[in-house]
């Protein structure tokens, strides 16, 4: 199984530049897959202020909050991923109250009436935020999107600038923009 990863992995950059047919996905993996091997590319395409990381040492911390629909997967697809010389580690989350040094977080489908509020509570913190739902990128920041038989990827700009993160032009090239003004 770790050598499928591997695979995918190999292939996510090109998933960047074009949208990946989900008909295709199914016949060497699944759809969960590639949504967890995004989650790790995101941290390749996007830049945190330095004030993200208590010291040179801290991981990288991909969260998920809500119910958790990729399990042991993304923590097989992260097993010993080590990029821009940080550690790649994952946690769960109940509330966004426990949310305290997380880099990316998928914010669960099971969270949408709490979007507001898991949203507000980050709006401080440098997280990078994902979700799914049509709504998420009102105020969220990256969608997975699904059209016809392609994932796609929307990406709220202003979100991500409020955050004080940086996105490298190859991923929101191969995106939809959304500007939606943050208030």
């Amino acid at each position: 199984m770790r050598r499928r990863f591997i695979q995918v992995l190999a292939l996510a950059p090109v998933w960047l530049a074009v949208a990946v047919p989900v008909g295709a996905q199914r016949a060497a993996f699944d759809e969960r897959e590639v949504k967890a091997v995004f989650l790790l590319n995101f941290v390749q395409f996007v830049e945190w202020p330095p004030t993200a990381f208590t010291s040179p040492e801290s991981p990288i911390v991909i969260g998920v909050i809500g119910d958790d629909p990729f399990g042991r997967l993304l923590d097989e697809v992260v097993a010993g991923e080590v990029i821009r010389g940080r550690r790649i580690t994952i946690a769960r989350y109940r509330r966004v109250e426990d949310v305290k040094a997380c880099h990316v977080l998928y914010i669960s489908r099971s969270e949408a009436p709490m979007y507001a509020h898991i949203l507000t509570t980050l709006s401080s913190q440098p997280t990078l935020t994902v979700g799914e739902t049509a709504s998420f990128t009102a105020r969220g920041m990256i969608r997975f999107l699904t059209e016809g038989s392609r994932i796609r990827l929307e990406v709220n700009v202003e979100a991500v600038k409020t955050a004080g993160l940086t996105i490298n032009s190859n991923l929101l090239r191969a995106a939809r923009i959304v500007n939606t003004p943050r208030g």
